[in-house]
Formats: C-alpha cells, sequence, structure tokens
C-alpha cells in the first residue's frame, strides 16, 4: 500500500483523502487532543509538512515533493498500525493556545482545569494578584504549572510528580516557556517531599482511572506511562489522599481543586459530608471539584 500511494498520491488533498480512510480503516481512537479521523490527518499533515496548523485551506492542492509524500505517508502508517496518539509522534500537545513538548514519559495534556485557569479560576479567586504560592499536584508534563503561572503573575509555584522522568519533561516546558524563575519543580509522592510548605492555592489533575477502566482502555492510551493513569481498584486511590492530606498545606483561605474523571457518584458517597462545589467546563459539572481549606475532611493520620 506504501509504495503505491506513493506514486498516486501528489497532493495535500490526495494525501488527507487517503489518511481519513486508513484511520477509518484502522479503526483508531481520538482522545487525545482531536475528535475524528479528518481532524487528527489534517493535524499530523501540516505538521509533517511545517505548515500553519490552522490554515488547511489554501495549500490543499499543492503539489508535494516525493521526498514531502514519503514523509506524510510514514507519519499516517505510524498512526495507524502501531496506534501511537499524533501528540507522541509530533512531540508536540496543545492546551488552548497553549503548545508543549510531550513524549512518552508524560501523559498526554488533556485537562478541563485548563479552561478554568483561562478564566483565572473566577469568581471563586476574586483577585489574582492575592494568590501568591500555588501548588501543581502531578504536575506531568507541566502544562498546568505553565498556565498556573501565566494566570497568576504575583505566584510561586510548586510543581511535584512521583516520577523523575515526567519531572525532566516538565522541566523542558518550564524551560521553553521562560517560567524558570517562578516554577519550581519537585519529586515527590503526592505531598511527602513538601512538608511546612503552604499554599493560597492548590490544584491537581492525579491519576483516577479505574482496574476495570484500565483493562478496556484503547490502545492509544497503552503508550502512556500506566502510573499516570491508574488509581487503584474503583481509581479514586490518589483522590483519597489528596482531601486528606491537603489542609495541612493550605493556607487558611487556601483552594483545592481536583479533576477527577467520571468519579464523582463514587468521591460523593465516600466522602457524603464533604460539601463539594463542582465547576463548569466544557464537558458539564461532574469532572473537577473545588474545596476551601475548612470544608476539607480532618485527616485521621
Amino acid at each position: 500500500m506504501f509504495s503505491q500511494a506513493k506514486t498516486q498520491l501528489h497532493t495535500i488533498r490526495d494525501l488527507l483523502r487517503f489518511a481519513v480512510s486508513r484511520f477509518n480503516e484502522a479503526e483508531l481512537f481520538f482522545g487525545h487532543g482531536s475528535v475524528s479521523a479528518y481532524d487528527e490527518a489534517a493535524y499530523l499533515i501540516l505538521h509533517t509538512l511545517r505548515l500553519p496548523l490552522d490554515q488547511l485551506e489554501p495549500f490543499l492542492d499543492a503539489r508535494l515533493t516525493g521526498t514531502e509524500v514519503e514523509e506524510v505517508l510514514r507519519i499516517i502508517e505510524r498512526r495507524a498500525t502501531e496506534e501511537i496518539p499524533a501528540a507522541y509522534l509530533t512531540k508536540e500537545a496543545w492546551l488552548g493556545d497553549f503548545s508543549f513538548y510531550v513524549d512518552e514519559r508524560v501523559i498526554i495534556p488533556r485537562s478541563f482545569i485548563a479552561e478554568l485557569l483561562r478564566e483565572e479560576l473566577a469568581p471563586w479567586i476574586e483577585n489574582p494578584d492575592d494568590i501568591h504560592s500555588a501548588l501543581d499536584l502531578c504536575t506531568g508534563s507541566g502544562c498546568l504549572a505553565v498556565l498556573l503561572a501565566q494566570a497568576f503573575e504575583n505566584a510561586t509555584i510548586d510543581a511535584t510528580d512521583i516520577s523523575h522522568e515526567a519531572l525532566q519533561v516538565a522541566r523542558k516546558n518550564v524551560l521553553d516557556y521562560h517560567l524558570e524563575h517562578k516554577i519550581n519543580l519537585v519529586q515527590s509522592d503526592l505531598f511527602n517531599a513538601l512538608h511546612g510548605r503552604r499554599y493560597d492555592l492548590i490544584i491537581s489533575n492525579p491519576p483516577y482511572v479505574s482496574a476495570e477502566s484500565m483493562a478496556a482502555l484503547p490502545g492509544e492510551y497503552r503508550h502512556e506511562p500506566p502510573d499516570a493513569l491508574a488509581s487503584g481498584e474503583d481509581g479514586l486511590e490518589a483522590t483519597r489522599a489528596i482531601l486528606r492530606q491537603a489542609a495541612r498545606y493550605l493556607t487558611g483561605q487556601g483552594l483545592l481543586i481536583v479533576e477527577i474523571g467520571h468519579n464523582r457518584d463514587a468521591l460523593e458517597q465516600e466522602f457524603f459530608q464533604t460539601p463539594f462545589t463542582w465547576l463548569e467546563t466544557s464537558a458539564g459539572d461532574e469532572f473537577v471539584f473545588l474545596l476551601k481549606r475548612d470544608q476539607l475532611p480532618v485527616s485521621t493520620s
């Protein structure tokens, strides 16, 4: 198929049609930025050809060199046959207008908290200048720490992860955005390396996939670090620990914001006395909760 395609496909329009057909034939899963075979094909083609990602139309009928056709076909075939998410193929992931370096050392950024940070967490934070210290717990690629720094200019930010390899990726993104003076990267199993520190704001997008869901994940997710996805039998292991420890690390008026996937019902059933505020995102109000320090459960440890 590859050799035949090389001789018969000449324009971006040709390659786009071929890629969509190939992706549909392979029954790929699109959950890491693109929502369809068409969107993913357009992104991969434009990125590979080093063209603006938002300008497909002007280039559709441009004829490509033989080398360019081969380069595009190689990435299409890797996506189709190896089920590698596009972000790992391009080493790039987007959250809104922000681009981040990613590879298989970190999960691909896809957090609803990013949407909330665009609005500086209004109305829950009335004055962004009042946030002087913030923590991004389970930072992964560092993407949310970078967005924290953009939203809260007066804040010094700690960004933690249990994975040394993930922090290497985070460091690259921090340096790319010239934020090394604002973001401090810390290797830590949740709060373990943060004794004595206090924050006006803690955000976290921790692992939250249950064992049952892990077993059923599409092939694309198998390329991501499993420890960054899985959180015990019911998906709440990390969230429980955060809820029971966070009060010790918040200032008096501090806020905790955590993303939990599809676990709202189970969380509310277990912590039935905790007055969660569920924040509205583009997907609804079931995925991200907010708690003030005095609303957090009392630690028993």
